[in-house]
């Protein structure tokens, strides 16, 4: 262990300190189903220069005098969709998350979890996790796969804070974990666990991933490079199954080129070779949100049954999972090493 326990002096103004932290981080969400709130956090989302690598002075005027014009009613009719009682799915699965490393974790260790855009905020959460002592925080952003574009912008916004801070807490990040043992053997795990459910056996599963524009992987981002690794391992658990397997990049946005294939045109070529029992599985999110449930088992559904399919099944993330927790926990144990006794 680095921290001692204090004895300060009895006129010693009180500290609050020697506390490990650990804050999960998802994408984000709008706050409500909503045109508003969805057109905040679209703003925010498509302002981060990570995720649209097109200079400001051009993309701003596109951005607000169009898309944020037109987008957001569209969009709000997704989210309307899928919404829960308890709010937004990422939201409430991700905050499960953290309340469930924090059972496993212990008193030692206090877990909290944030929104890279929307709320909480990965700087309030920051600072929430000071003010209760904890100087010590592992930032585990919940991406298996890295991109500039989902790690290095939550890296990017926790030294935004640290940057304005006077006493700054020592920080460690989750590194992406698209090889990992413990997350292979969890997804082999889960998605088997749903293609035994199903009242019918899938001829093929996608392998969907969320798609980047092809000049990221040109410019040395390694997420196709990650994302075809992890399908690669999977599909090796996967192999005494009777069903092909392939994998494709989902949620294009924009006239540039993304990574292919494309999800929704594999489903249109699957049908149309005569595929009539379909699966599709995730393995690039850690919680179900608009991309899956609305997405995948909404708009994949429909296509897929109106182009000639017959049987469709969209798999759960590995979300609360049994197989799913125990990686989570598995991994943040293995970064806090040295803090904890593991």
């Amino acid at each position: 262990m680095t921290w001692q326990e204090q004895k300060l002096p009895a006129d010693h103004p009180p500290v609050k300190s020697g506390r490990i932290g650990v804050l999960v981080v998802n994408l984000g969400t709008p706050d409500a189903p909503e045109k508003g709130p969805v057109k905040r956090y679209l703003a925010e989302f498509l302002s981060d220069r990570r995720v649209v690598e097109i200079p400001a002075i051009a993309w701003q005027p596109i951005l607000r005098g169009i898309i944020l014009n037109t987008r957001p009613k569209k969009s709000a009719h997704a989210y309307s969709q899928v919404w829960t009682e308890e709010g937004s799915p990422l939201a409430v699965i991700t905050r499960k998350q953290a309340e469930a490393m924090q059972d496993r974790l212990g008193d030692g260790v206090m877990v909290d979890w944030s929104m890279r855009y929307g709320k909480p905020s990965i700087p309030d959460q920051i600072q929430k996790l000071m003010d209760a002592g904890c100087d010590r925080i592992l930032l585990a952003p919940l991406y298996p796969q890295y991109s500039g574009a989902t790690t290095a912008t939550v890296v990017d916004k926790a030294a935004d804070k640290l940057k304005d801070m006077r006493w700054q807490a020592s920080l460690r990040t989750l590194p992406p974990y698209h090889d990992d043992p413990a997350y292979i053997d969890a997804l082999e795990a889960d998605i088997t666990r749903q293609l035994d459910a199903l009242d019918f056996s899938p001829e093929v599963l996608l392998l969907s991933f969320h798609g980047m524009p092809q000049r990221t992987l040109e410019l040395g981002d390694p997420y196709h490079c990650h994302c075809q690794k992890t399908s690669r391992l999977l599909q090796q658990r996967l192999a005494g199954r009777d069903m092909r397997i392939r994998t494709t990049f989902q949620s294009r946005f924009g006239p540039a080129k993304w990574l292919e294939p494309a999800t929704d045109t594999v489903i249109g070529e699957e049908a149309a070779r005569g595929t009539k029992r379909l699966a599709i599985a995730a393995p690039g999110f850690s919680a179900d949100c608009l991309e899956t449930l609305e997405e995948l088992a909404i708009q994949g559904r429909e296509q897929f049954i109106e182009e000639g399919g017959e049987k469709f099944a969209a798999l759960s993330c590995l979300n609360t999972s049994d197989a799913g927790l125990a990686m989570l926990e598995t991994l943040l144990r293995r970064e806090l090493a040295g803090w904890i006794d593991c």
